[in-house]
């Protein structure tokens, strides 16, 4: 008997969460494409008012995606994350890099159990090549950033290195979300060490940081559903 079956009426109960899942979709998409219109368009408050509203949309509806409850525990940490760094403070954003690299331990552990139900393990060829990537990127920006902030980050930037690696475990989604992931995270600290910078540079930090976080959930949603499925 499986465990559906062993629960009257789970799978209904499932299928109204799922039609409740699109409406908090949708409104996840929408105040993400406000936030990026905002910054486009100079409007702070606009931003102020998005940003924090965005991770808790995704963990809903991840949440009644039937998702596992490390991923809805990593988006929220990343909303903790979200709303430290909206403060121009120094405590603040290491209490902000604090939250999101608990976010990053919970993705770690995630990752790391769906290798242990069949799933191949991450390439060592592509942990290879995100080791290069951040001992390089490391000793370029070094001599920029500020003294006190050089360890946190330097730690910080190996979780989310891993992370990143790990995410493959996942699949293709999952991959490209920690991809990105750490990409965003490098904008902000050309920022910190005062590189030259694009234009917008904050609409193209919450760009990637959205993509990535959408990845990321999409990615374990897939694999979870189909691990998941009758008979599998």
């Amino acid at each position: 008997m499986t465990a559906t079956a062993a629960r009257p009426g789970s799978t209904g109960t499932g299928r109204r969460a799922e039609r409740f899942a699109r409406p908090v979709l949708l409104a996840f998409l929408l105040v993400a494409a406000a936030d990026l219109a905002g910054l486009i368009a100079g409007a702070e408050t606009v931003h102020l008012v998005a940003k924090p509203m965005l991770m808790p949309l995704l963990a809903g509806y991840a949440a009644l995606r039937g998702a596992p409850r490390l991923l809805v525990a990593a988006l929220l940490f990343g909303w903790g994350g979200d709303v430290f760094l909206l403060a121009d403070d120094d405590l603040a954003f290491l209490v902000g890099m604090g939250s999101f690299a608990v976010g990053h331990v919970c993705y770690l552990t995630l990752f790391g159990r769906g290798e242990g139900r069949g799933r191949a393990p991450a390439p060592l060829v592509t942990g290879a090549g995100y080791a290069v990537v951040l001992v390089v990127f490391l000793v370029l920006i070094w001599p920029d950033l500020p003294a006190d902030l050089r360890i946190p980050l330097t730690g910080y930037s190996l979780l989310l290195t891993a992370m990143a690696w790990r995410a493959g475990v996942f699949g293709p989604y999952a991959a490209a979300g920690g991809a990105l992931f750490l990409l965003s995270d490098a904008l902000i600290a050309t920022g910190i060490a005062e590189w030259p910078q694009a234009p917008a540079p904050d609409f193209w930090v919450m760009l990637t940081y959205i993509a990535a976080q959408a990845l990321l959930t999409l990615g374990v949603l897939t694999k979870h559903k189909t691990q998941h499925k009758p008979g599998a």
